[in-house]
């Protein structure tokens, strides 16, 4: 695989992941209480987690203090679980009741906060193509958010 297109096709597949977590999370709301579903659904994502951190040997060097991690990168890995927990909690409760295109679509703003917030914070640089992708991702979640 060309290194240089590797993250396409890892973001492709994380993709199609995210489109997974939707569609079969919204199967299986049916009956069952969005936190509860949430929860488990994390419970079992952390399993399988564990189950490649162990397998690829990184979770034994971190337990045998061969890799150490320092309080900052602690602080953020804190910061995004609680994050990530959050949104899953909120995307699930909108899941239940909402449209699982239009929920879908809302929870990908976090490309637009994550591409304004990259500018504000890290200076991240933008030409006028990455500038009309923001507004036309924009009008994609609006279309089919208010889509009925």
């Amino acid at each position: 695989m060309n290194l240089s297109f590797g993250w396409v096709v890892l973001g492709l597949l994380a993709a199609l992941g995210g489109a997974g977590v939707t569609l079969f999370g919204r199967l299986g709301l049916e009956g069952v209480p969005a936190t509860l579903a949430t929860t488990l659904r994390s419970v079992i994502m952390a399993l399988v987690m564990v189950g490649v951190a162990l397998s690829t040997g990184q979770l034994q060097t971190l337990l045998r203090g061969q890799e150490q991690l320092s309080g900052k990168a602690w602080l953020f890995i804190l910061l995004a679980g609680a994050s990530g927990a959050g949104s899953w909690l909120a995307y699930f409760a909108a899941l239940k009741i909402g449209p699982t295109a239009g929920v879908a679509a809302l929870d990908r703003l976090s490309l637009a906060f994550i591409f304004l917030l990259g500018v504000l914070i890290f200076r991240d640089p933008h030409t006028w193509r990455g500038w009309l992708g923001l507004v036309v991702l924009l009008a994609g979640v609006y279309l089919m958010a208010s889509d009925k």
